[in-house]
């Protein structure tokens, strides 16, 4: 007899077992699903993978803009730096804004840049060394646009007609050539102009005292003009200022002139403003004396010279009438514009006998006065010292210097 394998075997197919199909089955459905298990695993190690790595590529970034940005981004410092800038045409709405005297490219775009004129003062700047006209940018007041882009507020800065006002300062002491020269600097108006209307009394209100002369007659003082402001109209707030002042001090009009005339002495020759009141005693002391001045300045004046210029060989036999070391009495006309200080001094000078007065100290500006010559002639020697000194501690300066260099 065949066993039962035996009869499989005879017909070709295997041993029928009960439960034989059921593992089988069951171990494919377990390896799908470890299979799906793994697939998910893997995906979400991936996952957390990128994650991390997008986390450490945005950290990097940071770190490398921190560090470079500036560089990388167009940043950095000096020529290479890209500034930003408008694109302009710009907008109305902007404050007007001062060029004051001196004023360098640096300067100005600050100006600028805070009156949201222009983006940033680098950009002004750059614009602004980019023109070769830049430099002829005149102190005023303008009226610009807002949001610029900077190399058209460098021209429009150059052009006239964006002055609204300008400002011209007049110190104490200038000569008319002087405040020709003052005022032709911020208005561009010629000193021919300016010389031509103030031969013109009437054209500039120049009272008769003056003589016709408008030396002493422009006020120092601090004046606005309007772009289309005349060169008669220039001078004539000047002149209208000294008479006021001198109205206002209650000043006779036929004294206008001789307080000027002693008051522009006084002005030039005075450092301190204590000292102007003594030096007004001198004068009027000297005068009822008819003793000569000896005011250097009016000589160096009338020669058209600083008083450093001078040589005693001038002073001694220079002819003219500025010559206060050879003509007795008071020049032909004021030596310059006088300040407030000076004008109350000779309307108020101080008691006392003084006939002299000596500088000491070019640094400090002490001056000493004096009665009699034998005491001005020890101020002179104490004038002497000072020079001696300040000559020595010259030397000393230009000795260290060349040890240095």
């Amino acid at each position: 007899m065949r066993s039962d394998d035996g009869a499989a075997e005879l017909f070709g197919g295997e041993r029928a077992t009960p439960d034989a199909g059921a593992p089988r089955r069951r171990s494919r459905a377990s390896g799908r699903k470890r299979e799906e298990r793994l697939r998910k695993q893997r995906r979400r190690r991936s996952v957390g993978v990128m994650a991390v790595a997008l986390v450490l590529l945005v950290g990097a970034g940071y770190v490398v803009y921190s560090l470079l940005g500036d560089s990388l981004f167009g940043g950095g410092t000096g020529g290479e730096r890209a500034v930003s800038d408008y694109p302009g045409p710009g907008r109305p709405g902007a404050p007007t804004v001062t060029v004051n005297p001196g004023d360098s490219g640096a300067a100005m775009g600050k100006t600028l840049a805070d009156a949201g004129i222009v983006a940033t003062v680098e950009a002004f700047t750059a614009a602004y060394n980019a023109n070769a006209d830049a430099s002829s940018i005149q102190p005023g007041t303008y009226q610009l646009l807002l949001e610029m882009k900077a190399e058209d507020a460098v021209r429009a800065l150059l052009d006239p007609k964006s002055r609204v006002s300008m400002r011209v300062t007049i110190p104490e002491s200038f000569t008319a050539e002087q405040v020709y020269d003052k005022i032709s600097q911020v208005t561009l108006v010629s000193v021919d102009e300016l010389k031509a209307v103030a031969a013109d009394p009437a054209a500039i209100g120049l009272p008769a005292e003056a003589n016709g002369n408008v030396e002493g007659w422009l006020f120092p003082s601090t004046y606005q003009y309007e772009p289309d402001t005349t060169p008669a109209d220039m001078l004539r707030p000047m002149i209208a200022k000294t008479v006021e002042v001198l109205t206002s001090k209650g000043v006779p009009q036929d004294q206008w002139e001789t307080v000027l005339i002693k008051a522009s002495l006084i002005e030039r020759e005075g450092r301190l403003d204590e000292d102007r009141p003594k030096m007004a005693r001198v004068i009027e002391n000297r005068l009822a004396r008819d003793m000569r001045l000896q005011i250097d300045a009016s000589l160096a004046y009338g020669l058209g010279i600083s008083g450093t210029q001078l040589t005693l060989d001038m002073l001694n036999t220079s002819d003219s009438p500025y010559n206060l070391n050879r003509f007795t009495g008071l020049p032909p006309t004021p030596i310059s514009g006088a300040g407030l200080p000076s004008i109350d001094a000779v309307l108020n000078p101080a008691d006392g006998p003084w006939l002299f007065w000596m500088l000491v100290n070019g640094d400090t500006g002490e001056t000493r006065f004096a009665t009699t010559n034998d005491e001005h002639e020890q101020n002179r020697a104490l004038y002497r010292q000072w020079q001696a000194e300040k000559a020595a501690q010259q030397q000393d300066e230009q000795q260290d210097d060349g040890q240095d260099g």
